[in-house]
Order: structure tokens, then C-alpha cells, then sequence
């Protein structure tokens, strides 16, 4: 029995810690956070899975970084609906309640390095690790009521999906453009072949060459 319990205890630590909506607001409080969001069948999070499980287990226990997982498919489902995840693996790092996409690299050395300079993040409540200029912020924003903040929240996210939506336009036009010269290129490629009966004039010189040679 002592065994069984023992290599549950290592497999529950190997894991790491994996949040759920239920636990997220204790586990995060106060805390800089570093969270892979992920699919269970998705091969490029069961790539990054041990170079990531061993960053969950060097900052067990820390009491300022937390560095996390959270199943998109099974337990953590909600919370990555509420948070926008779109895609598999994304990482997060940041003040819980406000957090940035990580666009380092995904294996272990890149992983540790980010890691290692994640600093405290400014605390709203107590304004504890905050610099002046958040401080300065904070205070005006607390100056407007909560119709003002709530429209600022509002008109940034139209900003941002404007801004996606103008960026996807303007992807899908280059396509297009890149589509309509790739076969111009190949029917100008085309036409030049037929033009000067191309390969035929290949296989003449070849063979003069070859005849040439013979003599």
C-alpha cells in the first residue's frame, strides 16, 4: 500500500499543477504567472510536455511565479473559453487578470530563461511592485466609474477587432494577388517553353554535342 500511495504522490507531482475555473482565483492570487493552456491530443503540446512539466516542477512552491497547465478539452475547458484560447499550445504569462500571449521559444533553455526574469506583477488592491507610472495610472483610472471603465474595455476590444479584422483583409488580398501572379509566372513560363520549342532544342544539342564529341 505504502508503494502505491508512493507513486501516486510522484505521479501528482510530475504532473504539476493543472487549474481549473474552480481553483484559478486562489492559486494565481498574488502571483506572476506563467500558463501553458492545451489539448490533450495536440502533438505539439505533448513536444513542449516534458521541457514544461520540468519548469512546473523547479517553481513548486515559489511565492511569487507560478507556472502552470490548464486542459482545454477536459477540466480547464471554461476557463479557456473565457480567457479566448483559440489554439494549442498557448502560453500565457502575466498578471492573472490581465495576461499576455509568450512568442519565445518552447524549448526547455528558452522556457527557463523567460521564466527566470518573470517579475512580480503590479497588485491593483495594494499597489504593491508597482512603478510610479502604473501607480499614476491606477489612480486616474480609479477616479471613473465603472459605465467609463467598462466603456474603455469596450472600445478597446472593437480597436483590437478592428485591427484583426483590417490585418485578415489584408492577408486574404495578398493571397489573392500572390495566387493571380504565381500563374501569370507559369503561364508566361509556359508560353516562353512552347515559344522557343524548348525542350526539343535540348535534346537536339545534346546530341550535337554528343556527335561532336564521337568525332
Amino acid at each position: 500500500m505504502k508503494s502505491i500511495l508512493t507513486l501516486a504522490t510522484v505521479t501528482t507531482m510530475a504532473l504539476g499543477l493543472e487549474l481549473t475555473p474552480d481553483t484559478w482565483d486562489e492559486q494565481t492570487a498574488g502571483k506572476t504567472v506563467f500558463v501553458k493552456f492545451f489539448a490533450p491530443w495536440c502533438g505539439h503540446c505533448k513536444s513542449m510536455k516534458p521541457a514544461w512539466d520540468t519548469l512546473m516542477t523547479e517553481y513548486e512552491g515559489s511565492e511569487n511565479i507560478l507556472v502552470a497547465d490548464v486542459d482545454c478539452i477536459n477540466s480547464g475547458k471554461d476557463l479557456c473559453s473565457k480567457i479566448g484560447v483559440e489554439g494549442f499550445p498557448t502560453i500565457k504569462h502575466g498578471d492573472p487578470s490581465n495576461l499576455e500571449d509568450y512568442k519565445g521559444g518552447r524549448d526547455a533553455d528558452s522556457l527557463k530563461k523567460f521564466a527566470s526574469e518573470l517579475k512580480p506583477s503590479c497588485n491593483i488592491a495594494s499597489m504593491e511592485n508597482c512603478d510610479d507610472d502604473q501607480i499614476s495610472t491606477i489612480n486616474e483610472l480609479k477616479e471613473k466609474t465603472e459605465d467609463e471603465l467598462q466603456k474603455m474595455i469596450d472600445e478597446e476590444e472593437k480597436e483590437r477587432m478592428d485591427a484583426e479584422k483590417l490585418f485578415n483583409d489584408k492577408v486574404q488580398q495578398l493571397q489573392a494577388q500572390y495566387t493571380a501572379l504565381n500563374e501569370g509566372k507559369e503561364k508566361s513560363i509556359a508560353e516562353a517553353a512552347k515559344k522557343y520549342h524548348i525542350a526539343m532544342a535540348k535534346g537536339v544539342l545534346n546530341h550535337k554535342q554528343t556527335t561532336k564529341e564521337e568525332l
